[in-house]
């Protein structure tokens, strides 16, 4: 009975960003729960790549090529999946990503941070990462009255961390789109929830954390030092809350919430 919570067998996931680590990790617990996978984004190499590793395990995937700061090449990527797989019951947006001129080292002026800079951030994190996927596939779940919306939002859009304030902020707004949508869909069948991830190393934020030789950065240390489990998250260990939200059986009355997967790294206040 408790394992028929969490069986995805006959429906079609929607992974995008599923070609990074965080985004990939999503998509393998789905596909091991039954699910199939249609993983979207730019990069084609990376994207079969994950295709491969998902069939290989036994899975069933394929990749569609679209650019999700793009509601044309989104919106043309949806009717190819739906046509090739059926329609799609989960939305994952996982695309996303901070850009180094919209960090400010320490001891920087934050008067100068750039505007254009800070709008990059927030196009591909809340415009791209969410807004305009979830209008698109959106659409066809109100249609059929069924989904599940999981976004991406960040440990940084709960508590604005140092250095990284567009990302905090386009985060923050990530979160308050989450619960946007939850109030109006939620008598139409579809559930929109958001995960916030803690630190987990990936190539974005890898020079952050390591030194060259591998050791902690200066960053690094601070963070596992303010980490009850004193280490990094690793990407598969967001499959279980991802898996939870996606299922209408293990999660039928669960929308609007923001899952927080951090080691413990929100419950220290000192």
């Amino acid at each position: 009975m408790a394992s028929s919570l969490f069986d995805l067998t006959g429906e079609v996931a929607v992974v995008i960003g599923g070609t990074g680590a965080l985004g990939g990790g999503m998509a393998d617990a789905l596909a091991a729960a039954g699910a199939t996978i249609a993983i979207v984004g730019r990069n084609a190499e990376n994207g079969q790549k994950r295709v491969q590793e998902i069939e290989k395990a036994g899975g069933k995937a394929i990749f569609q090529s679209a650019d999700a700061m793009d509601k044309d090449s989104l919106t043309a990527g949806r009717d190819a999946i739906i046509k090739k797989l059926g329609g799609v019951t989960i939305l994952i947006n996982a695309a996303g990503g901070n850009k180094p001129e919209a960090t400010l080292p320490p001891g920087s002026d934050f008067c100068k941070l750039p505007v254009a800079a800070w709008n990059t951030v927030f196009e591909l994190n809340l415009a791209g990462g969410v807004l305009l996927p979830c209008q698109v596939f959106g659409e066809t779940m109100l249609a059929v009255g069924k989904g599940s919306i999981i976004n991406i939002a960040s440990l940084s859009g709960m508590t604005p961390l140092s250095r990284v304030v567009a990302y905090s902020a386009a985060k923050a707004a990530v979160i308050n789109l989450t619960q946007f949508l939850a109030r109006e869909w939620a008598t139409k069948g579809i559930r929109v929830n958001a995960i916030s991830p803690g630190f987990f190393p990936a190539e974005q934020n890898r020079k952050l954390l390591y030194n060259d030789d591998g050791s902690y950065s200066t960053r690094g240390q601070q963070i596992i030092g303010h980490t009850p489990m004193s280490r990094f998250g690793s990407a598969e260990e967001l499959g279980g809350a991802t898996v939870w939200l996606a299922s209408s059986k293990a999660s039928s009355f669960v929308t609007g919430q923001n899952i927080v997967v951090d080691g413990g790294f929100s419950s220290v206040t000192i």
